[in-house]
């Protein structure tokens, strides 16, 4: 029996004391003030808002486990500065790890990062080790531009990243590349910016020579990796000019795309393009876009029954829907295997 394991899942609707909490915390800093202590939440709470959305939509689409992270949206590192970065992802991260706590067989965490425009790595180094040594985290979101559309941030090959990329090698664990909201009014987030952030992030890591230094280090690209598979003979190409060797061999060990594609000819394109072994079915469920298809009458993020209807093999099926995510995600099998699973 395969597991169908979903790789890209956030918190969308959260209880109400967390979002006002979050606009009083953004409003002091604003005044120079300090900000309110976080309100008390109960758990009565927390399981009425999963219930009524991430849990009543997993069971009628056939999941069985969600890794689970905050709200992308609203993860907004470009908003205020450190002083309000790291509280802010402490208290998105705990109550991450309190869903898991009351729904274990269900959910897998997954943290968000402190990621400050100005600041180092240092606190998303901390936060990240905290989450998974403390909280049981099976890996991070990583901003690969915490400005907010603005793509002022080194590549993701640089010396700048490096120190956090040496804790997810000791940690085991990997990294979901993931922006947040847009502050850029050029940019649509879900439609603009998410996508030309993944895209963005491919090119820099296939202009580098990032896994030779760290060989064993993992990114899921989402949202089916961007632009990339559509434009993979450019890559490939790309590649050539460039002098890297092929992307099979210079990226392919190490980058990850997953199944947040939201119509049949993009999965089988996916599917086409890129290796069984490097895609992660993934919902992002409930996410971008919670539509009916009127073209099929389902909705769009109910990704399971795109692949599904994939002309693959049995093992290529069970490797998308669960072999791939145990091995990009160590700490998950690990956990699976606890449980007899």
């Amino acid at each position: 029996m395969t597991l169908i394991i979903d790789c890209h899942g956030h918190y969308t609707v959260l209880p109400k004391g967390h979002d006002t909490w979050r606009a009083a915390q953004t409003a002091a800093f604003k005044a120079g003030e300090p900000a309110p202590p976080y309100p008390a939440i109960s758990d009565d709470e927390i399981r009425a808002t999963i219930e009524a959305n991430q849990l009543r939509l997993i069971a009628q689409r056939g999941a069985d486990l969600t890794i689970f992270s905050p709200r992308a949206s609203a993860m907004a590192p470009h908003v205020g500065d450190q002083s309000v970065a790291v509280p802010w992802a402490r208290a998105c991260n705990d109550l991450i790890a309190r869903v898991v706590g009351l729904f274990p067989d269900t959910f897998a965490g997954v943290c968000m990062l402190p990621q400050s425009p100005e600041a180092d790595m240092t606190s998303s180094v901390a936060e990240l080790e905290r989450c998974v040594t403390q909280l049981g985290f099976i890996g991070c979101n990583l901003n690969p531009d915490p400005g907010g559309g603005h793509f002022t941030h080194p590549p993701l090959t640089d010396p700048y990243w490096f120190p956090f990329y040496e804790k997810m090698v000791e940690l085991d664990v990997p990294a979901m590349i993931h922006v947040s909201g847009s502050c850029n009014p050029a940019m649509h987030a879900t439609g603009g910016y998410y996508i030309a952030a993944d895209t963005v992030a491919f090119m820099q890591l296939l202009e580098g020579d990032l896994f030779s230094r760290f060989p064993t280090l993992r990114f899921i690209i989402p949202h089916g990796g961007g632009g990339v598979p559509y434009h993979w003979g450019r890559y490939r190409g790309l590649a050539d000019m460039l002098k890297k060797p092929a992307l099979d061999s210079h990226l392919m060990n190490n980058v990850f795309f997953d199944t947040c594609v939201y119509h049949q000819p993009g999965i089988n394109l996916l599917n086409e393009v890129i290796e069984t072994k490097n895609i992660l079915f993934g919902s992002e469920m409930v996410g971008a876009v919670r539509g009916i298809d009127p073209t099929t009458g389902h909705y769009f993020d109910d990704t399971k029954r795109y692949i599904d209807a994939l002309p693959i093999t049995a093992d290529q099926r069970h490797a998308i829907f669960e072999g791939n995510a145990r091995r990009v995600f160590p700490r998950l099998d690990a956990l699976l295997k606890e449980k007899g699973l």
